[in-house]
C-alpha cells in the first residue's frame, strides 16, 4: 500500500457517497486552498464525469482505467497516478477494495 501524508488540512466530514455506496470519499483542503478527496471504490465497473482535471492517485489496489479519447484499458497499481481531463468522463474497475487520493486542477 502506498501511503501519502498531508500536514494541516481542513477535512469536510460528510461523505461523497456515489455508485450505491460502493465508492466513497471525504474532501479535503489543503493551505493553499487546492481541494483533494480520499476514497474507497469497492469491486465493480463505474463511470465518473469530471468539471475541472484532476489526478488520481492509487494508494491501494488496483484501479483499471478506460480514458477518454483511449481505446484500451489500463491498470495502475499503488504509487502510480493518472490524468483526467476536465469537463469529460472515464470508465474505471476494480476486482478488489482500492483507494485513491484525487486531486482538482483549476
Amino acid at each position: 500500500m502506498s501511503q501519502i501524508e498531508f500536514e494541516s488540512v481542513k477535512l469536510i466530514a460528510k461523505a461523497n457517497v456515489y455508485h450505491g455506496g460502493k465508492v466513497i470519499s471525504y474532501a479535503f483542503y489543503l493551505p493553499d486552498g487546492s481541494r483533494k478527496t480520499a476514497g474507497i471504490i469497492f469491486p465493480g465497473e463505474y463511470e465518473f464525469g469530471t468539471g475541472d482535471r484532476e489526478i488520481m492517485e492509487v494508494t491501494g489496489g488496483a484501479l483499471t482505467v478506460l480514458l477518454p479519447g483511449k481505446g484500451e484499458w489500463e491498470t495502475f497499481a499503488p504509487g502510480t497516478s493518472f490524468g483526467i481531463p476536465a469537463n469529460s468522463a472515464f470508465k474505471c474497475k476494480s476486482d478488489e477494495v482500492s483507494e485513491y487520493v484525487c486531486s482538482y486542477i483549476k
